[in-house]
């Protein structure tokens, strides 16, 4: 019973309290600081806790007075009201008894890599990210260009940007994958429909405390930056490619002039790289985990298709699809995409946990 599994919550909130007051916690600024962030977390269920079991002990009283003459059936109104807002409440409360993901917080990296396709790939790669630069715009998020690739004929081969915001990582973790895209390129003189296909991956930042690189795991090449010619191309070695040895992964970043800083950036993406990885270790071994959890930047499976001709787009997770490619490219409207994919995942955490 729901009532039941909220006691807990409640009684950890007081004991809590408790501990607030006492000399000994007072004392240990570091145990005050932690306990605090945790009555804080507890907060929002501590809340609804005490408003459902109030509503539910309302429901109770007016139950017993369903059979009264005079008050009867201004009981059976009341407990119309009651019953809905319980269900409400019911909804809102599986979510927060839901373990929290500790990345929903973190700003996000998205790195879009071409695939299958060729120029046409590196196109639509130029295409998402200008529309995730929307969705962020939309969110009042700020975005910064780590790295990139340019294509041969336009667009990116590869292209890493950081979005930082409330929420971020919480939006966007469920956006990696392969996404495929069918159109009719600019080259084609016939008019066919040519299908091809891009990686993204989810990135969440990490702080530096959090990923331990040892220096002599490190292969750290400078190189004189690449690129479109004439000012686009830096005439210094400045460009910094990163080899991490253990793991084989390899970062390059020359974007900036500075080595100092494509070497800062290029750490930054090796380390939530690493983060990423560790976190597939983790999904790995929980299988739990594995099922709900598919913000771990995964390139290995197709979750969306883009079909220009139809104007369709459509999520093959959830069997979602809306015929509004254009409006949600253009616009950045991702929300319409998202908040199905996110209401989703969370209905099979719940079943998965169990809770009801």
């Amino acid at each position: 019973m729901l009532k039941e599994k909220l006691s807990p919550f409640l009684d950890r909130y007081n004991e809590i309290t408790k501990l607030l007051s006492s000399q000994e916690v007072t004392n240990d600024i570091k145990k005050m600081t932690a306990l605090s962030k945790e009555q804080s977390d507890l907060i929002p269920i501590k809340e609804k806790a005490e408003e459902y079991i109030q509503i539910c002990n309302s429901i109770d009283e007016n139950k017993e007075l369903l059979e009264d003459s005079e008050l009867g059936e201004l009981a059976k109104e009341e407990l119309k009201t009651l019953e809905s807002k319980k269900t409400e409440l019911e909804d809102e409360i599986k979510l927060l008894l839901l373990p929290k993901d500790p990345n929903d917080d973190r700003n996000v990296y998205i790195e879009l890599r071409a695939g299958t396709g060729g120029d046409e790939a590196a196109l639509f790669v130029e295409d998402l990210f200008k529309a995730y630069l929307r969705y962020a715009e939309l969110k009042q998020w700020n975005t910064e260009i780590i790295s990139s690739s340019e294509g041969s004929a336009g667009g990116f081969k590869e292209i890493i940007i950081l979005l930082k915001g409330k929420g971020a990582y919480s939006r966007l973790k469920y956006e990696g994958g392969t996404h495929r895209v069918q159109r009719v390129p600019q080259t084609e003189s016939q008019g066919r429909v040519h299908t091809s296909a891009i990686t993204v991956a989810i990135m969440p930042e990490v702080d530096d405390v959090e990923i331990d690189i040892n220096p002599n795991d490190l292969k750290i090449d400078v190189m004189r930056a690449s690129g479109c010619g004439g000012q686009c191309v830096n005439t210094t070695d400045s460009a910094v490619r990163i080899t991490h040895l253990p793991t084989g992964l390899v970062v390059t970043n020359q974007d900036q002039k500075s080595q100092h800083k494509n070497k800062d950036k290029a750490m930054k993406v090796l380390k939530a790289r690493l983060y990423e990885l560790e976190m597939h270790e983790i999904a790995k071994e929980n299988a739990d985990i594995r099922k709900t959890q598919v913000g771990t930047g995964d390139r290995s499976g197709r979750i969306r298709t883009y079909n220009y001709p139809q104007n369709r787009i459509t999520d093959h997770r959830i069997n979602l699809t809306l015929y509004r490619l254009d409006a949600i490219m253009q616009g950045g409207l991702f929300d319409e995409i998202i908040d199905p994919i996110i209401t989703y995942y969370q209905s099979e955490a719940i079943k998965e946990a169990g809770i009801s």
